[in-house]
Formats: structure tokens, C-alpha cells, sequence
């Protein structure tokens, strides 16, 4: 198979068009022919190397993906060849307490396809069977490819996470983003008020047309003060924080008395300081969140299925164009998902 392959760290220019070892399907698992792939920030972190981390080598990235598949492991049932599906980017042990509950995410062996395995920048990819989520014929691959992570993430930081109720107020730290767009759609879909940031006045439209009620250029205004304003001088309720230091001070000053912020990511870095006696006199909750559980994206993905939230697919490139792909979405000049079609 053709695959794109990265055999030391570095810049795009370290990524390999090139041929690879087909993979088998093991027991209980399946082979995919990919037709997208979404593109995610660990694909960029992966290439240029994370700090204690061991990629193995050559590498071939890619959590996000959709296609048919094309060969079924030895006890797989449910499934057959050619069914188009999409996959759930969670991989977990499936038999400890945490995968049990519907809380794989929480597995010591989690890990994410494309970070430590081989994943969707190829032709083909080998999966678990139960990471196969069926795609009804109405969804096309490169809209279906762009929706698990980021969606799962959003879903689980929003409502696991933050415990997000009816009417309460969300700042969403840049919307233009995977997470953020799929942020602004279930957020503005469970009943809440929506405040998003974002970069210039094209994204600060594209927010508004997804959901948002509001929205900050966060390169022309003070985010915390202008959440502020915009809430009679209380704060929000949640914060959607991803960037990291960037943007964690003003993030913090944003949160009303018993505000939680809830974070999945240090795009900007991970230096982030809290006063505490900020912490506690507010009563303020500081929330990690990482992926979620396989439940999560199953009912995110009946809302997706549904039409009631869509993902956002700001462009796509030919596989063979990988690199390309990876000098676009540095340069943060997309709103939504970049997608690599096979």
C-alpha cells in the first residue's frame, strides 16, 4: 500500500509518499481502505517529536478516519467487507474495569490510533472491530472522517467534564478549531449561550453561522474583559480550553464565581500559572480532559447521523500532499477540519 511515513523528526519535509507493508487483520479486528483522513495538532506534535515520548519508527500518523472495510479478522462478527464505516480513535485493552464502565478512555493501555500504532495516513489501516462505527449512506467520507476526535473530545469536555446545564454560558477558546467548532455545536445544541473566540472577521462569522451568540477577536480585544461585558460583568459558567498559555490567564479571569474551565490541550505551550487564592476564594474548578469514552462518541454520533451537528471541513489534500497538509494547518489559517483523501 502507499502510505505517508515520517522515518526521523522534523519538519514536513521528513514525510515519505511511499510503499508499505499492507496490514493484517488480527482476531477480533478489521482492515480498512481508508478514503479521508482528518488531520489533528498530535500529527504535527508526532512529526516534530514530544518531549519523553517515543514514536516508533517509520511512523504513519492519522487518528481520524472513514472508509470500507476490506478484510475481517478471525471471530468478527456484524460487520462484513465493503461496509463503510468510520472509526472511533479511542484504543483501549476492552476488558478492565474502566473499558467495562464505558470509560475507555481512563484505560491504563489507552491510546489514541495514529500515536503509538500505525494509523490513517495510508491506504490502508488495521483496527479493533468495535471501532467500527457504521456510516449511514447519506454521509459522505471526508465529513465523516473530520468528526470523531474532534466531536468525542467536545462532547466529553462539555458534558462529562464541565457537567454543562441548560442556560448556563460557554466560552469557547478558538472556534476555528476542531474542538472549538465542535464545541460551539453541541454547546449551542444542549441550551447554552455561546461566547466564542476567534482570529479575524471571517472566522468570527463562520462561529456565528455554527452557533455562536457571541464572539471576541481574540488578536483585536480582551477576551476575559469582553466576557465580562457580555455577561452583565458575572463570567461564564464553562470555558473550552485548548491553546494553553496563550490564552490560560485570560481563560481563568473569564470564569464566574464556581466557573469550571475544562482543558484538552497546550497548543501554545504548557507553562499555565494559577493564583490560588483566585482558585479558592471564586470557587473555581480547573478540569482535565482527555479523548472519552466509546458511549460518548456513539451518541455524539447519532446527532451527527441525524444532521442536527455537522463537522466543519475547512479543505482537503491528496495523501501524496501530506506535507502541504501539514504546512496549512501550522499556519492556523483554517476554520475546521483539514482532511487528507485517499
Amino acid at each position: 500500500m502507499k502510505a505517508v511515513r515520517f522515518h526521523e523528526h522534523g519538519g514536513p519535509e521528513v514525510l515519505r509518499y511511499e510503499d508499505a507493508p499492507d496490514p493484517q487483520a488480527k482476531p477480533g479486528w478489521i482492515v480498512v481502505r481508508v478514503r479521508a483522513c482528518a488531520m489533528n495538532h498530535l500529527d504535527l506534535w508526532q512529526r516534530r517529536g514530544l518531549e519523553r515520548v517515543k514514536i516508533p519508527f517509520p511512523h504513519i500518523s492519522g487518528a481520524d478516519v472513514a472508509g470500507e472495510i476490506s478484510a475481517l479478522g478471525e471471530g468478527v462478527t456484524g460487520l462484513r467487507v465493503g461496509q463503510r464505516v468510520m472509526l472511533q480513535p479511542g484504543l483501549s485493552d476492552g476488558t478492565c474495569a474502566r473499558c467495562l464502565a464505558g470509560e475507555d478512555n481512563f484505560c491504563e493501555k489507552y491510546d489514541v490510533l495514529g500515536y503509538q500504532s500505525d494509523g490513517g495516513d495510508a491506504e490502508l489501516v488495521t483496527v479493533p472491530a468495535v471501532n467500527a462505527i457504521p456510516l449511514p449512506d447519506h454521509i459522505d467520507f471526508v465529513t465523516a472522517a473530520a468528526f470523531p476526535l474532534a466531536f468525542l473530545t467536545a462532547w466529553h469536555m462539555l458534558h462529562s467534564r464541565a457537567r454543562l446545564a441548560k442556560g448556563e454560558t460557554v466560552l469557547v477558546i478558538a472556534a476555528g478549531s476542531g474542538v472549538g467548532q465542535a464545541a460551539v455545536q453541541l454547546a449551542k445544541l444542549a441550551g447554552a449561550r455561546v461566547i466564542a473566540t476567534a482570529g479575524g472577521d471571517a472566522k468570527l462569522e463562520h462561529a456565528k453561522k455554527i452557533g455562536a451568540d457571541e464572539v471576541i477577536d481574540h488578536y483585536r480585544e480582551d477576551v476575559s474583559a469582553r466576557a465580562r461585558d457580555l455577561t452583565n460583568r458575572r463570567g461564564v459558567d464553562v470555558v473550552i480550553e485548548h491553546v494553553g498559555t496563550a490564552t490560560w490567564e485570560r481563560s481563568v479571569k473569564a470564569l464566574a464565581r464556581g466557573g469550571r474551565l475544562v482543558t484538552c490541550g497546550a497548543t501554545t505551550g504548557y507553562d499555565a500559572k494559577v493564583d490560588l487564592r483566585v482558585l479558592f476564594a471564586r470557587q473555581l474548578s480547573l478540569l482535565g480532559s482527555y479523548m472519552g469514552g466509546k458511549p460518548e462518541v456513539l451518541r455524539a454520533s447519532e446527532l451527527f447521523f441525524r444532521g442536527e451537528v455537522r463537522p466543519i471541513v475547512d479543505r482537503t489534500f491528496p495523501l501524496s500532499e501530506t506535507a502541504q497538509a501539514h504546512n496549512y494547518l501550522e499556519s492556523s489559517s483554517q476554520f475546521g477540519k483539514v482532511v487528507l483523501v485517499v
